[in-house]
């Protein structure tokens, strides 16, 4: 967070010596230091979070971030975490950032910018999770998590929350004094972790952002990522639908649904109206060739539309693939080389199979041998339960007064957006309903956006700015902007995404690509999204939490 408003001054600090500040004065922005940057190497016997700073080190300035104290250590027995301090421009606020896939690696944390008025950074971490992995993580082996079941607890739920003690005790050491306000943000396994914080550990941060939030943890990973493995591979062990159809199954997509949303602009805002039967570009008998799916890729392209289901036809996940979605399933779904020939979905899901899904000491299972039954999902539950963010009981944050961002791209190939707006509407049910919910917490649809980021024709959403003005200045989000930036980085496309359930409807006025031409409508259909599905039980299973 670059440029923030004044937070006061506890404390200053001249060539090493440690001076207590005199009373902060009209004018003044940001905090200094009580001590000087390599005094912060140490232990710190944080209860339930012992605390070790490795190396503690001062970097200079850049044109892009301030000088700061670069702190290195872990938190016993081996949550490795990375804070970077402001030395000169603190203004009192802590930014913690989730992690993706397995993690395994710390991230260096950025200095975000929070939108708000000159006058100073924040203090940002990061951490590993508590193992080290494979880059990419989401080609992670997992094997770190076969045998060792507190390295599964530190990525299930503990390394975060472990991490925020420690940052925090640490930010005190330095300026004198603990944050004013904690904010946590992160996507993916990143967003999993920003709503377990919520509901497990709700004094922990002030504001949370969790954009598309991997909380179905189990299903998700263990049903779904195998899912879209087993439906797209042939009896030969080949792709079934090949990355050279993907243009024209897309093409087709949108031009089916373009104007659901009375509006012809090469998007669709929401794939939930859409009914595509990508029968309709089926090849000519006889025939197969780029514009066209053969009758086995119809049959797959309808499979990775759809939920999986069990032997009785019931959901084994909220949702499938949107349509709309189909230039991001390459990768993803359908094999690419330089990701060695294997869909990501298809190794996370043989990883967390064979090392993460059940109980140590039980029979794991694979992608080949997952069986889409009851049984199996049930058999995921009682590992998967530790990793889960699924509750909507988030009653103690509420009245904590924190206050939650819940994002998610309607294409995104990795984790069905259907599974956000599923959860927000039991949130809503457990918490007095969509308009109370929304005094503290709000869910934004981003349309057309893949995992995370990237996009055909929306590539960028970060809500943050719009959070801490939240928190710290009482303004609810009504309006947030996703962006599309081509390769040149120059801005393509605007458009604002308002809080569930409301849409961007334009106003018929300037170009469709200014947000500034579009207004919020009531969606064009009600917004009845919870899904009846296999995990319905597991909204109410409460995952454990570290002291």
């Amino acid at each position: 967070m670059r440029r923030l408003s004044m937070l006061g001054v506890a404390a200053l600090i001249t060539a090493g010596s440690i001076l207590t500040a005199p009373a902060a004065t009209a004018g003044e922005t940001t905090f200094r230091p009580v001590r000087t940057c390599a005094d912060l190497v140490r232990t710190y016997d944080l209860p339930g979070a012992v605390t070790h700073v490795e190396t503690a080190t001062v970097v200079p300035a850049t044109a892009t971030e301030p000088e700061n104290c670069d702190v290195r250590g872990h938190v016993e027995p081996a949550v490795r975490f990375q804070l970077r301090l402001p030395t000169k421009t603190y203004a009192g606020r802590y930014l913690q950032f989730g992690c993706g896939g397995f993690c395994g690696m710390v991230n260096t944390p950025p200095f975000a910018d929070c939108g708000l008025p000159h006058g100073g950074d924040v203090a940002v971490a990061a951490t590993d999770d508590g193992h080290v992995g494979k880059t990419p993580s989401v080609f992670d082996d997992g094997k770190w998590a076969e045998n060792d079941q507190a390295a599964r607890d530190d990525f299930a739920f503990r390394a975060p929350h472990v991490v925020s003690k420690a940052s925090k005790r640490v930010i005190a050491a330095f300026y004198g004094a603990p944050p004013k306000k904690a904010y946590f943000s992160g996507c993916s396994d990143g967003g999993r972790e920003a709503l377990l914080l919520a509901q497990r550990y709700p004094h922990d941060f002030d504001g949370i952002v969790a954009g598309a939030p991997a909380g179905y943890w189990g299903p998700l990973l263990g049903v779904y990522q195998t899912w879209l493995a087993r439906v797209n591979t042939g009896a030969d062990g080949k792709p079934i639908l090949t990355a050279d159809k993907l243009p024209a199954l897309h093409t087709a997509a949108v031009s089916s649904c373009d104007r659901s949303d009375g509006l012809t602009d090469g998007a669709i805002d929401d794939p939930r109206t859409c009914r595509f039967d990508p029968a309709a570009i089926a090849c000519p008998p006889g025939t197969d060739n780029a514009g066209c799916l053969t009758p086995a890729q119809v049959e797959a392209t309808k499979k990775i539309y759809a939920p999986p289901t069990d032997e009785h036809g019931r959901k084994l996940y909220p949702g499938g693939q949107t349509v709309g979605s189909e230039l991001s399933w390459y990768g993803w779904i359908i094999p690419a080389p330089e990701f060695g020939g294997v869909p990501v979905a298809q190794a996370l899901a043989d990883n967390y199979l064979k090392y993460m899904a059940y109980p140590i000491g039980t029979p794991h299972s694979s992608v080949e041998k997952f069986a889409f039954t009851a049984r199996e999902f049930d058999r995921l539950t009682p590992e998967g339960v530790r990793s889960n963010a699924m509750s909507p009981d988030l009653g103690e944050f509420r009245r904590s007064g924190g206050k939650l961002v819940i994002w998610h791209g309607w294409a995104d190939q990795a984790i069905p957006a259907a599974g956000s707006v599923d959860y927000y509407q039991r949130l809503a049910r457990a918490n007095g309903g969509l308009a109370a919910t929304s005094n503290w917490a709000r869910l934004f649809m981003v349309p057309g956006l893949y995992h995370c980021a990237t996009g055909d024709k929306l590539t960028e959403y970060d809500p943050l700015k719009e959070l801490v003005s939240w928190v710290e200045r009482g303004a609810a989000p009504d309006r947030t902007i996703a962006t599309g930036r081509g390769a040149d980085g120059k801005v393509f496309r605007t458009r604002p995404v308002f809080p569930y359930p409301l849409q961007a409807k334009y106003d018929g006025t300037g170009s469709v690509d200014d947000a500034a031409n579009f207004v919020p409508v009531p969606p064009s259909r009600p917004s009845h999204d919870v899904v009846n599905w296999a995990g319905n039980d597991l909204y109410g299973k409460a995952g454990p939490v570290a002291p």
